[in-house]
């Protein structure tokens, strides 16, 4: 159990410390704060390696190209 930063985690999987804080935030990455510092379970980063990249989109945009793709 190897305990890295939230910048380090950032690299490891080629996104933003923000993106990683958003996701510590958002739960969706287990993490522990000493201080001011945010530290990730490097096994953790498991969890979040498969997401889908980009921004997730706004239900009500994604409801209508739906409804577009069954016409």
């Amino acid at each position: 159990m190897a305990l890295i930063t939230s910048a380090q985690a950032a690299e490891k999987l080629g996104i933003s410390v923000r993106r990683v804080q958003e996701l510590i935030k958002n739960g969706r990455l287990p993490s522990q704060q000493f201080g001011r510092t945010y530290v990730v379970n490097e096994d953790d980063l498991k969890l979040i390696e498969d997401r889908r990249p980009g921004r997730p989109r706004k239900a009500a945009k994604a409801l209508d190209e739906e409804k577009r793709i069954n016409d």
